[in-house]
């Protein structure tokens, strides 16, 4: 039964169009902070709220924006199109879900609301045309709005009503500091302004001077993540680093973890390694490259990755190296149990790093005490068989494999960039000689490794797993709700329990 407490959509006095794509979009009830920041944006006011990645912010400004210009445009005298909105964002990808977002929330009132995404530098000729059209709301990056404001293909200071900051807390650290300053000289001295942030820092708290006025501030009483009873968090002590990648192979191979998984460290250089590690076995993996010209990266390690790109329907996330804060751990953990889906985090410990370890306990525990990363017991004997075969393939990545494996994305970055198309029409030797460069191997993939005899597989796991075999493929239903009852797999032996510790 509903809680009769909680402010639902149709009581927010929104426009059945909107109500009307809520309903569309599977949504009962209003999260938290959508119930909280809805009714204070369509009152006026400026806020400032904070709540966890995956809680429902981009809705919790989205709605009360549409609102607000669908109430301009049918109750209000006729007035020039302008745009009267903007959304900026640190990334691209950030942009491009707030767009979708938008327009999902918008799809029954797309006649009268048009929304604009400017982005992707690479665009810039087609944006101007759209811009021309002057469409009610513009999504971007600082840098880009900025160019587009001077060039003249933007103007705000005579239209512009609401101003939203989304993901505010790495702006900053993104390195739009200046453009921030530069853009909002651009704007009217009066307008309404959110920003949304998962965290109050010092550069928040700039912006909030720069750009709010007598906000109302939201600091949800809510827990960074989501409950154990839809994450589950663990961490398991690696006597050494051999050890982190025999296990990482074990969960992968012996297919202990369903569904899609996003492993981190904390360089890009360990990234290649692990990626050119896993290949050996003939496991599938990606590398999301953070190699940003230095004035978009920051100084922010975390930034790039674990912020800057929504996954949908990630299964696991596995912390292959400690996060360098709790703040870190928590966005990166901000990847799974999105929305009501399940999800789980497992996290590999050395020994050395367990009193930073405790630091992000405490913060996730907070006054509770209660632990938070529970034990994962996995009896390392049970896999020792895989040891050889794990050192094989970490003496292949060698430093010059990695090396050239950064080489190898760099250059098809070059022969596929729209940047460059021109460059390369103009010079055609500079494309041929980049195409027919010397090949470049970053490892010796040895096939055999990808083969797993039935003899290394534990006693307890022969008859739940067959890595080798192909399995009978489920349909997608059925292979749904597998995976959301539990993304990672355990097993029994000699009646000892090889997965999540049961709490004492």
């Amino acid at each position: 039964m509903a809680d009769p407490e909680v402010l639902g959509f149709e009581h927010m006095g929104l426009d059945p169009r909107l109500l009307q794509a809520v309903a569309d979009l599977g949504w009962s009830r209003p999260t938290l902070i959508q119930e909280k920041a809805i009714p204070l944006a369509l009152e006026g006011k400026d806020l400032l709220a904070r709540a966890r990645t995956g809680s429902g912010k981009t809705a919790a400004y989205a709605i009360p924006m549409l609102q607000l210009l669908l109430h301009r445009k049918t109750t209000g005298p006729v007035v020039e199109q302008a745009v009267r909105g903007v959304v900026l964002v640190p990334t691209k990808e950030l942009a491009r879900q707030a767009q979708s977002m938008i327009q999902q929330l918008a799809a029954y009132c797309a006649r009268d609301i048009r929304v604009a995404n400017v982005s992707a530098a690479e665009d810039s000729a087609s944006q101007r045309a759209v811009l021309m059209e002057k469409p009610d709301i513009v999504v971007g990056t600082p840098s880009r709005v900025l160019n587009h404001l001077q060039q003249d293909s933007l103007r705000l200071r005579d239209s512009l009503e609401l101003l939203v900051m989304d993901e505010a807390d790495l702006l900053f650290s993104f390195g739009f500091e200046e453009e921030l300053k530069s853009l909002l000289c651009h704007l009217p001295r009066i307008y309404q302004a959110f920003l949304m942030s998962a965290t109050f820092n010092e550069d928040v708290q700039a912006l909030k001077e720069l750009v709010l006025h007598n906000p109302v501030t939201l600091k949800l009483q809510e827990s960074q993540l989501p409950g154990p009873e839809q994450l589950q968090q663990f961490q398991v002590v690696c006597a050494t680093e051999e050890d982190k990648f025999l296990l990482l192979f074990a969960l992968l191979k012996l297919a202990l973890i369903r569904g899609k998984a996003l492993l981190f460290v904390n360089t890009l250089e360990r990234s290649y390694r692990l990626r050119l590690f896993l290949e050996q076995f003939s496991i599938p993996t990606c590398v999301l490259n953070g190699e940003l010209p230095l004035r978009s990266r920051g100084s922010d390690p975390e930034a790039g990755v674990a912020r800057g790109i929504d996954f949908h329907h990630v299964c696991a996330v596995l912390n292959f190296d400690l996060p360098p804060s709790p703040e870190a751990y928590i966005h990166r953990a901000g990847r799974t149990a999105r929305a009501n889906n399940p999800g789980i985090v497992l996290t590999f410990v050395l020994p050395t790093e367990l009193p930073h370890l405790g630091k992000i306990e405490e913060l996730l525990g907070g006054d509770s005490g209660t632990p938070t990363l529970l034990p994962y017991q996995f009896r390392m004997e049970e896999i020792e068989g895989f040891r050889y075969r794990c050192r094989d393939a970490m003496r292949s990545v060698t430093k010059q494999g990695i090396r050239e494996a950064r080489l190898k994305e760099i250059k098809e970055e070059l022969l596929h960039s729209e940047r460059l198309k021109t460059y390369f029409e103009d010079n055609p030797r500079d494309l041929q000689l980049l195409r027919h460069d010397l090949p470049l191997h970053p490892a010796v993939v040895k096939p055999h490794l990808g083969h797993v005899p039935d003899y290394l597989v534990p006693p307890a796991l022969r008859g739940l797993v067959s890595p080798h075999k192909k399995r009978k493929k489920l349909s997608f239903k059925k292979a749904t709700k597998a995976k959301a009852r539990n993304p990672l797999r355990s097993f029994r032996h000699r009646g000892e329990r090889h997965g999540p510790a049961e709490p004492s």
